[in-house]
């Protein structure tokens, strides 16, 4: 029996599909457009973020990037992609996983394929978190919702 106050624990397959895609497009790269549902929120997740995305062909998931206090991971479910890690290019598909620790290799997965690639996609949900792009000289600094990008090169 769950309280009436939490969302029910479970969500079967057939929730998820029912689910609403939320998309977003990354303010430092309008190419990085993902589609996705966020499994923890719906779960009531609060510590966690838990997002099933789906990356269509010529899109990426995000802007090169390496977060410096958050932990962050992918599985790629179905389709391929190419992921950007540090210095190296890898293709990725099914059953591949990555996973980032804090201050680590920069990366960015990417959909250059004829199919979508799905991946589940979960990180941390830390009050604060900076995240440095690298190729585009900014810092992000993250506090709750609030959000501000600094160019490194000023």
């Amino acid at each position: 029996m769950t309280s009436p106050h939490l969302p029910h624990p479970l969500l079967t397959a057939s929730a998820i599909a029912a689910l609403p895609a939320d998309v977003f497009v990354h303010p430092l790269n309008p190419r990085a457009i993902r589609h996705g549902k966020s499994l923890g929120d719906e779960t009531g997740l609060h510590h966690l973020g838990i997002h099933l995305v789906r990356l269509e062909p010529g899109h990426d998931s995000t802007q090169y990037h390496v977060h410096q206090a958050e932990e962050e991971f992918i599985y790629i479910i179905s389709g391929r992609g190419m992921a950007e890690l540090g210095e190296e290019t890898v293709e990725v598909g099914p059953g591949d996983f990555m996973g980032f620790v804090p201050g680590g290799l920069a990366h960015n997965l990417s959909n250059p394929f004829a199919e979508d690639l799905v991946y589940l996609m979960g990180g941390m949900r830390l009050d604060f978190d900076i995240c440095d792009y690298p190729k585009v000289n900014t810092r992000l600094y993250r506090r709750g919702l609030q959000r501000q990008y600094v160019d490194l090169e000023e």
